[in-house]
């Protein structure tokens, strides 16, 4: 965050006078460093006699940072619509249990030098995937010519899904957990362009809300067992950009 400034100071003072910043037609690409607003969740095999349900948490300050990318275009000179997200898709292959010859029921010493049983290796997918769009307005500043701060409202939605079946007779069938988000903010920040085509930025949301529901599913035939929650933020989701312009 240090370098940022010391950036904009030192091409401010080499480009006095230059205007690099936006116009109408202009595409961005930038690379960010920001809270991870991915969805993630990992299914309840059907294996327990009672199961409990959570909402997951969709609090910024909760999750780790992440390295995403945004892709803007200015439809108009001081207007930009943003768009951006990501995709992943995972499958581990499955293993049959392999039986031991321990007996649960007898003591550590009756068990001594028998063989331990190993637990079959879930079939599992996992699909996740963050899609987000936005419009900013952006404000010229008369007295620093490369810089221009905007403000906007940005909307985006998270899923993920897990499903996993296990190869062995205590297995009840697939069991499926799922989590989504949909995420409403108001966004402000400020672009610094060092160089024609070369930007560094950083923004903030004022204020945030996401809305999430999470279900589980342990076994096949039963209902979902679901939970949501309702998030407020303040301040929320400081994003730092290294962005070109096309």
């Amino acid at each position: 965050m240090a370098v940022i400034p010391m950036m904009c100071l030192t091409a401010q003072a080499q480009h006095s006078g230059k205007d690099y910043t936006l116009r109408k037609g202009d595409f961005t690409l930038a690379a960010t460093v920001g809270y991870n607003s991915y969805a993630s969740v990992t299914a309840q095999p059907g294996t327990l006699a009672t199961y409990e349900g959570a909402a997951l948490s969709t609090n910024w300050s909760d999750k780790k940072l992440m390295v995403g990318f945004e892709a803007g275009w200015f439809f108009n000179d001081l207007w930009k619509l943003n768009l951006g997200g990501g995709l992943n898709f995972t499958n581990n292959p499955g293993y049959s249990a392999v039986p031991g010859t321990m007996d649960p029921n007898a003591s550590a010493e009756d068990n001594m030098g028998e063989i331990s049983g190993y637990r079959a290796v879930a079939d599992a997918q996992t699909l996740t995937y963050n899609v987000f769009a936005g419009v900013d307005r952006y404000f010229k500043m008369k007295k620093v010519t490369n810089l221009m701060w905007y403000t906007g409202l940005h909307v985006g939605m998270a899923y993920c899904q897990n499903q996993q079946k296990y190869d062995e007779y205590t297995s009840m069938g697939k069991s499926v957990g799922e989590s989504w988000n949909l995420r409403g903010s108001v966004t402000m920040g400020v672009d610094y362009f060092v160089l024609p085509a070369m930007y560094v930025g950083a923004q903030i949301d004022p204020f945030a809300y996401t809305y999430n529901m999470t279900s589980y599913r342990p076994q096949e035939g039963l209902s979902n067992l679901e939970a949501n929650s309702h998030g407020f933020s303040f301040l929320a989701a400081p994003t730092l950009k290294v962005g070109f312009k096309f």
